[in-house]
């Protein structure tokens, strides 16, 4: 006999496990794996596809695979277990997808990105549009360097502080306030998520792009490099919180 949902599985299946784009390549397929847990079809108790076949699909690099799988497993959504029977297998219990104190509803999460994504691609834009002056330039530099903390406790303040710093280059009062107020409602969400190491590198690589694209006055390529940037962040958050 036919199973019924079988043809919706498989759909599902293929729906989830499809190629990421490879500008954000970890984030998306920690979004991925989350979206496949939480939809059922890897439920708890089950085992991932096998990792060749899964990042053949994904069309990824196996490296970016087990670190997207690691991150999973240090959140406490999949358990990874050796021998002829193993492969990473959903755990049993979940953590909770949301933060302490408040639920968040998808449209608050899209509320807050929505308003992100406009104000700080704006403001990357801006700011490479203007001729920066030394002091200008001087700050954005540290401002950068400073967002490459080791001090995990510290991350989330000082990657603040740059993007606010890229607004203020801008030059422009009420845009530098307009990205505050969003990156206070964006920390509340980011602080429901686990900081994944691979992801801080991550944006420490795109955090130097932008900056570079600022400073050679290249409008469309800050634009660009804060829209995969920021694209990135949304994808986990999505991924963690939806």
């Amino acid at each position: 006999m036919t199973d019924p949902d079988a043809s919706t599985l498989a759909s599902a299946d293929d729906a989830l496990f499809r190629p990421v784009r490879t500008g954000n390549a970890f984030e998306e397929t920690v979004e991925r794996l989350l979206q496949a847990i939480r939809l059922g079809v890897a439920g708890p108790g089950e085992r991932l596809p096998a990792e060749r076949d899964l990042a053949t699909r994904l069309n990824i690099s196996r490296v970016t695979l087990r670190e997207a799988i690691r991150a999973l497993q240090e959140a406490g959504y999949v358990e990874s277990k050796r021998g002829r029977y193993g492969g990473t297998f959903v755990n049993d219990t979940l953590p909770a997808a949301k933060p302490a104190g408040r639920q968040v509803s998808p449209g608050d999460i899209e509320d807050v990105l929505t308003m992100r994504r406009v104000l700080e691609m704006g403001a990357a834009e801006a700011a490479a549009a203007r001729s920066l002056t030394d002091t200008d330039r001087v700050y954005l530099r540290n401002q950068l360097v400073e967002s490459r903390t080791d001090d995990l406790s510290e991350y989330r303040r000082k990657d603040s502080r740059l993007h606010l710093a890229i607004a203020e280059v801008a030059a422009s009062p009420t845009l530098t306030s307009a990205v505050a107020d969003v990156r206070v409602r964006l920390n509340e969400l980011l602080d429901a998520i686990p900081l994944l190491h691979t992801n801080i590198d991550h944006s420490a690589v795109q955090h130097a792009a932008i900056v570079d694209r600022i400073l050679a006055g290249d409008t469309a390529g800050a634009r660009d490099a804060m829209a995969e940037h920021l694209d990135g962040t949304a994808s986990l958050l999505r991924g963690f919180l939806s």
